[in-house]
């Protein structure tokens, strides 16, 4: 589970993604500026941001200098004016609209006065810090037809300011240096490897300055062709450096294009479908220690990680589910730890790391923690990779454990679903995900937003035939929307949620739940629960606090100490990414971006979340100190349907219908309030106009893709049948309502 390698190598660079396309602002064409690499940061009289600056963070607590405030990453501030003994008066400063729907998923930074946070696509917004006016926003132009690749809504992690620019990674895989006063484009480079639709590569984490490059990488592991990496960029004039691999590329193709990879084929199946791409992709998680020079890169799942499928007999897969180390200067291998070899269950290593200095017998040893996908809390040297701790921090059925010796997970017989269904904790959601965790380094307490979820796993032939075509399918049903009537036209006849749940001991229903933990013993110190199992990333301050937001549209303060509720501010907004505190002469703010979206909730809103009650209108809040009630949008009404056109197709192509747009549609289209439209609400226009929206992107503007490489007519008829069928069943419900009573 542990190598390293010293071995030099070389290497070269890859991208891209979007979904639904709002354009307002437009960038200007490239130009041709330059700075320079070697200026300090004080020339720059804005971004002025460096190494020294950087090193120096907790010498300006009123900044927000780098994603996770300091190279730590651990998203602790030492501000302490707004503290326990004063929270219940957090009130609303001001907002700042962004003319969204979609996910929101960004920690502002600020930086000598300025906030710049993403939106969707990988558009920038640059804000004055004590007032919300905004300087400037800058729109990457991603075209509407990539929305196909991105798994899970058009979402966006940050940006990294450096010495006068802007960076950030677009969906469509081009990465963007901006200029920091002006918003005007410097250069924009192509991250991809390879620039077509058999390769579906994302952009949706946020770029890592690291020495004199700026490393991505790129999503795309749930889908087939996606070959994971990183990739370093020169800062000044945005050419490729180095570009690292993760997993193998096809045998055929020849010998391993790089050293580490002749070994790691050796883990895969020689019968893997290669031409999925391996997977192990890099969509988030990218760190940088400048003292060891080295990049931290946690990988996706393999592709398709249903590695058994077909009689194969799997293996470990290196290095997909992994934390890998790389020098910065060459792209070298240092040191690599797989977390969950042989990965069958989506279990992601791409969360967010912290790093810290913690003591375990032997004096403080520099450490990085990563709360997995897998229920683990893992905490490594992160000199060398050596294995330190490894503690559950959720519920889990998997696993039995690590080998004391190889620290490997002993996995259970009951994670199998090759042979029938299984009900798994945690899900492919998983126990954490990309929501960032905090650190308190004073306290040495972790605090992490954990999901307490199963899935029901399930292996069908239909799902594989999606997987191969080259969209995703998922095998993966929460308990509590395991209806198997209504997936049997999927997945075929299923068992009752009743005996899926045998042998598994206590509630199988999803929850949230903050945890805080100690990271030397893993012992749980305090917790606290959530209606919903998909709240927000989390923020600790001096001032003995914890914030999160939740899928309520509550910014809740917690005890830092005792996780007791100190505040809970009613913000009418579904919150997912971590709140960031700053000053702004002498006055403290606490600020979030709210807006739902992304994940496996990148479709339907739950019932009780602000989105569903409010919509899902995409906000920066600001707050401060003796403010006021924080204003709500509008309540969301659901209208009466109206009358469909008729019916398209007979019932045998409306059942056909049914497989298609399960496949297909419902990642993105569910039938209820969402990110995206509901299709059974479809204008008569666009009823009219369906085949060319559907097999020639009509509305590609819009973000909607053609599918004609995919759907023929036929396939795109019975999907229109299928439609409009469920709009005749949800109209003639909406008439009963209202009929009056004999």
């Amino acid at each position: 589970m542990h190598h390293s390698s010293r071995r030099p190598f070389l290497v070269s660079a890859a991208f891209g993604a979007a979904l639904m396309l709002v354009a307002c602002h437009r960038a200007p064409p490239a130009s041709n500026e330059s700075l320079p690499a070697t200026a300090p940061a004080a020339q720059f009289p804005v971004g002025a941001v460096d190494a020294r600056r950087l090193a120096a963070a907790d010498d300006e607590p009123g900044s927000w200098l780098i994603g996770g405030r300091d190279m730590a990453g651990d998203y602790h501030s030492s501000l302490a004016g707004i503290n326990a003994s004063n929270v219940a008066q957090l009130g609303f400063a001001w907002e700042y609209r962004l003319g969204t729907h979609r996910g929101l998923e960004a920690t502002p930074l600020m930086v000598d006065g300025v906030l710049y946070f993403t939106g969707n696509f990988g558009r920038v917004y640059a804000l004055d810090a004590s007032t919300g006016k905004e300087r400037w926003v800058y729109d990457p132009e991603v075209d509407g037809q990539w929305g196909r690749y991105a798994c899970c809504d058009a979402v966006n992690r940050g940006v990294a300011v450096w010495q006068g620019r802007i960076y950030v990674g677009a969906l469509d895989g081009y990465l963007h240096a901006i200029d920091a006063a002006t918003g005007k484009r410097v250069w924009k480079s192509d991250t991809l490897p390879v620039r077509d639709a058999k390769h579906p590569f994302t952009v949706s984490g946020t770029p890592v300055v690291a020495g004199d490059s700026i490393v991505i990488g790129s999503g795309g592991a749930d889908f087939a062709g996606a070959r994971g990496y990183v990739a370093a960029f020169d800062l000044v004039t945005g050419h490729l450096k180095w570009r690292f691999y993760t997993v193998p590329r096809d045998p055929k193709e020849g010998p391993q294009d790089q050293p580490h990879l002749t070994e790691a084929l050796k883990t895969w199946d020689p019968r893997h479908p290669w031409e999925q791409g391996s997977g192990g992709t890099v969509w988030d998680g990218i760190d940088y220690d400048p003292q060891l020079g080295l990049v931290y890169l946690g990988t996706a799942n393999g592709a398709p990680y249903d590695i058994k499928a077909d009689g194969r007999r799997g293996g470990d897969d290196l290095y997909a589910a992994s934390i890998i180390a790389v020098r910065a200067d060459t792209g070298e291998l240092a040191w690599w730890y797989q977390t969950t070899p042989g990965d069958a269950w989506d279990f992601d290593s791409t969360q967010k790391m912290v790093f810290a200095d913690l003591d375990f017998g032997q004096g403080p040893r520099p450490v990085l923690m990563q709360a997995n996908k897998n229920g683990f809390l893992y905490v490594l040297d992160r000199r060398n990779g050596d294995f330190l701790a490894a503690h559950p921090f959720a519920s889990m059925n998997w696993t039995a454990g690590l080998d004391a010796k190889t620290h490997r997970p002993r996995t259970l017989p009951t994670a199998d679903y090759s042979r029938e269904p299984r009900l798994i904790f945690p899900g492919a959601a998983g126990a954490h995900n990309w929501q960032p965790m905090s650190f308190d380094p004073k306290s040495k307490r972790l605090f992490i937003p954990v999901i307490e979820q199963a899935m029901v796993y399930i292996e069908t032939d239909k799902r594989r035939a999606g997987l191969i075509e080259g969209y995703f399918t998922a095998p993966e049903v929460p308990p509590e929307s395991y209806d198997p009537a209504a997936m049997k036209s999927l997945f075929g006849p299923l068992p009752p949620l009743t005996e899926l749940e045998k042998g598994i001991h206590g509630s199988v229903a999803s929850r949230g739940v903050l945890r805080a933990l100690d990271p030397t013993s893993g012992k749980i110190l305090w917790e606290v629960s959530s209606d919903s199992d998909w709240d927000g990333g989390v923020l600790t301050t001096d001032g003995d606090l914890v914030f999160q937001g939740d899928a309520a549209g509550d910014l809740n303060a917690y005890g830092a100490d005792s996780g007791k509720l100190l505040a809970k501010i009613d913000l009418g907004t579904t919150v997912m990414a971590a709140p960031m505190t700053y000053t702004i002469a002498g006055t403290q703010y606490v600020a979030v971006l709210a807006g739902y979206g992304g994940g496996n909730l990148s479709t339907v809103f739950p019932t009780g979340s602000a989105a569903y009650r409010y919509g899902n209108e995409g906000r920066l809040i600001v707050l401060k100190l003796g403010g006021g009630t924080v204003p709500k949008p509008a309540t969301a009404v659901d209208l009466p349907f109206a009358t469909p056109p008729e019916r398209a197709g007979t019932t045998e192509k409306s059942k056909q219908g049914e497989v298609l747009y399960n496949r297909y549609c419902s990642r993105c289209h569910v039938f209820g309030r969402g990110v995206l439209p509901d299709l059974r609400r479809m204008s008569e226009a666009t009823n009219r106009l369906f085949y060319d929206v559907v097999l020639q992107g009509l509305y590609g503007p819009a973000g909607m893709a053609r599918w004609d490489d995919v759907l023929s007519r036929e396939d795109a008829e019975n999907i229109h049948a299928y439609i409009l069928d469920e709009a005749w069943t949800a109209y003639r419900a909406d008439q009963r309502k209202t009929a009056p009573s004999p």
